[in-house]
Order: structure tokens, then sequence, then C-alpha cells
């Protein structure tokens, strides 16, 4: 995952992407990825995430993230 990420670095620095822009985009992806895994749940992807679901919900709003609940298969 090291070498995956210093080449993704590298590419970025290469377009000249900002710190703030590569930050806001990696957050937006991580927070989207983790809510999805959870299914929409804002308190075990906040869990999860190490923040408290308030904050992850700010960040949220911030980084213009739809939240979607879907269906749980199991239920």
């Amino acid at each position: 995952m090291k070498e995956r990420l210093a080449t993704l670095v590298g590419e970025m620095v290469t377009r000249g992407i900002s710190l703030d822009d590569a930050q806001r985009e990696f957050e937006a992806h991580f927070i989207t990825r983790v809510l999805r895994h959870h299914r929409g749940n804002v308190s075990r992807a906040a869990a999860v995430l190490g923040m408290h679901r308030n904050t992850r919900t700010r960040k949220r709003r911030a980084l213009r993230i739809r939240a979607r609940r879907t269906a749980d298969p199991a239920a």
C-alpha cells in the first residue's frame, strides 16, 4: 500500500495539486467508503473513523457528501 500511495502522491505533485485539495479529496473518499461499508449508519461510521458522529456529520456537510441509508439485506 505504501508504494501505491507514493505513486499517487507523486502524480498529484506532478499535476500541481495542493495539499488542501488532496486532503479534501482523500477525506471525502474515505468517509464515503466507510459510510457505504456501514450501510449509511452514521454512528457506526463515526466510531470506525474515530470521531464523534456530530463531527463526522459536520465533515460530511463540509465535503458535500450525501448520506444514504440502504436497506439491510439481512433484515
